[in-house]
């Protein structure tokens, strides 16, 4: 085969690559982008807590990544869930809210939800005080795998959305893992904007995620919750979920630390985010909790270090 032929031939290979999986995405995405926003989803939108006090500009920056997320991202129900446009609008508005007002990549590499009704089950990686690791089975509301998938319990979702006046939010949460996973590692440190952003990330988060640690070593309980210190990569998406839930409080307690993280998501939620002060929500037997609260926590929401098991569309395993 000649040199002329081989070149010709790959170029017209990389031109039937380049259409399928730059273009014609890129041509869908756009088309769909142009689409109005339907006022059904906006009303569903409403189930938010803070999406009615957002400003005009806020409101629409929201619904045009809701749509592109909705147009590129795949949900599969588990275990007889059913998925409604409803969920997966309630679930994409929450998941696009960490993206408001800033450039980003409308997670990329996220592929796949997976609801399931409840908690569920699934293995990982643990190691003990002997540094002993093992592969071990546990309860969880939510999983954010970096390898483009997600998984979460509905009802633990529709909690995120009560108002509890606990700072939990599980959509909130996994998804600040996915923000994190970006870079390839779940190292509590996302893609910044600058390289100088890394020392001041590094020197505040590193401060509080030692504080904490201490503080519970010596049986302190503070507005951070205690799973933060169970990793920076949780350190990082527990203290998401209070910038979002509890913003006035987390401002008032840890204002390095609010500062910076307004900084990365370039926003300020107090300005459109009570504190969450309603009641909480009562679970079913056995759906979100179980024995002591503090083991309940450490067993109900992370990120897995290893790929997630079945192929894409396949709903994960239990142990």
């Amino acid at each position: 085969m000649s040199f002329l032929l081989w070149t010709g031939i790959c170029a017209v290979l990389a031109a039937i690559a380049y259409f399928l999986f730059i273009w014609l995405p890129r041509r869908r995405l756009h088309r769909a982008l142009s689409e109005p926003f339907p006022p059904q989803w906006e009303s569903w939108l409403l189930g938010l807590p803070w999406y009615s006090r957002l400003p005009p500009e806020l409101k629409a920056d929201l619904q045009r990544k809701v749509q592109g997320f909705l147009h590129e991202k795949k949900f599969s129900g588990c275990e007889g869930l059913e998925v409604s446009d409803q969920m997966r609008v309630l679930i994409a508005g929450q998941a696009c809210t960490l993206l408001l007002n800033r450039p980003t990549t409308g997670y990329r590499r996220l592929r796949w939800i997976y609801l399931f009704p409840t908690t569920f089950r699934s293995r990982h990686l643990e190691q003990d005080e002997d540094g002993l690791v093992s592969n071990t089975p546990s309860s969880f509301l939510g999983v954010s795998w970096g390898n483009g998938r997600v998984v979460l319990a509905w009802d633990s979702v529709l909690a995120g959305l009560a108002d509890r006046g606990d700072g939990h939010n599980v959509v909130l949460h996994e998804f600040a893992h996915q923000l994190d996973q970006e870079d390839g590692s779940a190292d509590g440190a996302p893609l910044l904007y600058t390289r100088e952003g890394y020392d001041e990330w590094s020197k505040v988060l590193g401060h509080e995620f030692e504080r904490l640690r201490s503080q519970l070593r010596h049986g302190r309980h503070g507005l951070i919750d205690e799973y933060g210190a169970t990793h920076p990569a949780e350190f990082f998406a527990v203290v998401t979920e209070l910038f979002y839930q509890r913003p006035g409080a987390m401002a008032g307690a840890y204002p390095e630390l609010f500062k910076v993280l307004g900084d990365y998501y370039r926003v300020d939620p107090r300005e459109w985010r009570e504190d969450a002060t309603g009641p909480a929500l009562h679970h079913a037997p056995g759906t979100a909790f179980h024995d002591a609260p503090e083991k309940a926590r450490h067993h109900t929401r992370g990120a897995a270090h290893q790929p997630a098991p079945g192929w894409p569309g396949e709903c994960p395993r239990g142990s």
